[in-house]
């Protein structure tokens, strides 16, 4: 059976709204979540990454972990793994254990994550952010699998209801 993937696409105007979907997709979170952030450097893909920590509740400081390359917090019910793959070869990657990670009890989330497609999880979130010059945020996401696709179709759905009530 082939895997199950779905796009939507939508624009963060402030960080507001970025701070929205973080938001929204930390409440979906569970166990063995990932997502994998990608975007080019300055696109806001740290923002992301705190606004989401802050929604699963984790308090302090959340920051790159560029050169520590994972970070673990603890949030009110789930922990939470920062990783930055920037600076790592495929190989160095794979040496880390990251399925201990993926398939464990919190939930990952991943920046430049398309440096090591070969060893994330078959399901899982794609977030691309790109920064249109002023200010705003161009997000695309692709759901692999379950539950991700329901979570695109639930953005979709919220998304689009909220625009409309604040242009209503």
């Amino acid at each position: 059976m082939e895997q199950e993937t779905c796009r939507t696409t939508w624009v963060a105007l402030s960080l507001k709204d970025t701070a929205r979907l973080a938001e929204k997709l930390a409440s979906f979170a569970a166990p063995g979540t990932v997502i994998a952030l990608d975007g080019d450097l300055g696109a806001g893909k740290t923002t992301f990454s705190q606004y989401f920590a802050a929604a699963l509740g984790v308090r302090g400081i959340v920051n790159s972990p560029t050169f520590t390359i994972i970070k673990e917090y603890q949030g009110e019910t789930l922990p939470f793994y920062h990783m930055d793959v920037y600076r790592l070869s495929l190989e160095e990657a794979d040496e880390l254990g990251l399925d201990d990670y993926f398939y464990g009890s919190g939930v990952t989330v991943v920046e430049w994550a398309s440096l090591i497609p070969e060893l994330l999880p078959p399901d899982r979130l794609e977030l691309w952010i790109k920064s249109d010059g002023d200010g705003a945020r161009n997000m695309e996401m692709t759901g692999r699998g379950y539950p991700y696709c329901d979570w695109v179709r639930a953005w979709d759905r919220m998304g689009a209801a909220e625009d409309e009530h604040q242009q209503g």
